[in-house]
């Protein structure tokens, strides 16, 4: 398949499956292509959560557009990495306005397309989801049916023992040995239900009285299935990062040493790229800069040692040192993806326990916060910069950079906020700025 027509060239798309294997074709394209057109500088963005080539190849063109004239000295070729992951319709899209997303449903129920991209997202699996998506449709009152809406959704996203992505799920050591489902589903179901439902029902009107109401426990199971379906993401990002995108980095140095490499990761494509570092080979040192937009993962995983665990540190401790360069993470207070529900996922994928003691505030920046919403933690010399001073300060040269970026990445609604408004030429500029692209 030829890549789209883009308004940036030469654009380049790189194919990974679940496993991180890599589409051949393309792969070859791109190994050969970089020394053909004379590339100097090569941008790789990797897309978070899409469900079709389409969106992702739009997310790109439109955040590469600005970059001919950000820097039209520099010989740049751009890459777009394809991945399956997948988003439920309802969540934003970062290349369409606001006015075109489609609304949130009014009811529990998984529409034709997130049908569609959870029978693509997991193939073979038809049976489950339809089961999955009567229960949510019929929305039983039994704790028991609740219970088994746990057990579909548990079996939906579990992976094949050989496979890979089991050993891709953990952010930090201390999460534990690898699992096939999160750990949210060692216990009741209904119990998690109920809580995802009770987070839900908080901020639909902040700082208002609301009158007594039960909160709906199968908008929580909702919940549960999207959630469920971003851990499965979280694990093939990783994978993909590591075995795919990190081992055609290592190609590319050997086909064009001189090639100046620049990772940029949107959500779980921050992961992506971020994993990517540990499946370089040894002595590859020609990615110069990383730049994580909204990063969906958490913001201890670069440390050598957690705070509430001193025997303990991130899946990722060090690999910021792989980069000739600075890893630059963008972050915004804006994001109410990752500051409110994400918090809440991440401590119940990690422990099978109720998640009623939890309190989102102390969350966001403790144990369980997202980089996306308040940057890299618990890694010593970050420097830290408001976006604007970015874009006029010499970046360090190494080691991990926080932008808040909160005076653009602001715009959004429930459920996820600011999360996907990422297309500024700000944070264009700044992955320029990363890599001293001129």
């Amino acid at each position: 398949m030829a890549d789209p027509a883009m308004s940036v060239t030469p654009y380049w798309e790189l194919a990974f499956d679940a496993d991180g294997d890599a589409a051949g074709r393309r792969r070859d394209r791109l190994l050969t292509g970089v020394t053909e057109r004379g590339v100097r500088d090569l941008i790789v963005f990797a897309h978070g959560w899409n469900n079709d080539r389409s969106g992702a190849t739009r997310l790109y063109d439109r955040f590469f557009a600005p970059v001919p004239r950000l820097a039209p000295a520099a010989r740049i070729g751009y890459v777009g990495v394809l991945w399956p992951s997948m988003r439920f319709s309802d969540e934003p899209v970062p290349d369409f306005p606001r006015a075109v997303t489609a609304d949130p449903p009014r009811r529990p129920v998984l529409d034709k397309d997130t049908r569609h991209a959870l029978l693509e997202t997991f193939p073979g699996r038809a049976i489950l989801v339809d089961q999955i998506a009567r229960l949510l449709e019929r929305q039983p009152p039994e704790e028991a049916e609740l219970e088994e809406f746990g057990r579909l959704v548990a079996t939906l996203v579990e992976v094949a023992a050989p496979g890979p992505q089991a050993l891709f799920a953990a952010d930090t050591v201390a999460e534990g040995v690898p699992q096939s489902a999160p750990r949210m589903f060692a216990g009741s179901s209904a119990a998690v239900c109920e809580e995802f439902a009770r987070a839900l029902a908080e901020p639909e009107a902040p700082g208002a009285q609301q009158g007594f109401r039960i909160p709906n426990p199968w908008d929580g199971a909702h919940e549960l299935l999207r959630q469920a379906t971003y851990y499965a993401m979280k694990r093939r990002a990783g994978t993909v990062g590591e075995r795919g995108l990190g081992r055609v980095v290592g190609l590319l140095a050997k086909a064009a040493p001189g090639v100046r490499v620049h990772l940029v990761g949107h959500s779980f494509g921050a992961r992506l790229v971020s994993f990517a570092l540990r499946g370089l080979p040894d002595g590859v040192r020609t990615v110069k800069s990383v730049t994580l937009l909204q990063g969906a993962f958490s913001h201890y995983a670069f440390a050598t040692r957690l705070p509430h665990d001193a025997r303990a540190g991130g899946v990722l401790q060090g690999q910021q040192n792989r980069v000739d360069g600075p890893l630059v993470c963008c972050h915004s207070r804006h994001d109410a993806a990752l500051g409110t529900m994400y918090p809440l996922a991440s401590r119940m994928a990690g422990d099978s326990r109720s998640a009623a003691e939890l309190d989102l505030g102390r969350a966001l920046g403790a144990k369980w916060g997202a980089m996306g919403y308040g940057g890299v933690r618990a890694v010593p010399g970050t420097r830290a910069y408001p976006l604007a001073e970015a874009l006029e300060a010499t970046l360090p040269a190494s080691g991990c950079v926080n932008v808040d970026a909160a005076a653009v990445v602001r715009r959004g609604g429930p459920p996820a906020g600011a999360h996907s408004d990422i297309l500024h030429p700000e944070l264009a500029r700044l992955v320029l700025a990363a890599g001293r692209v001129r």
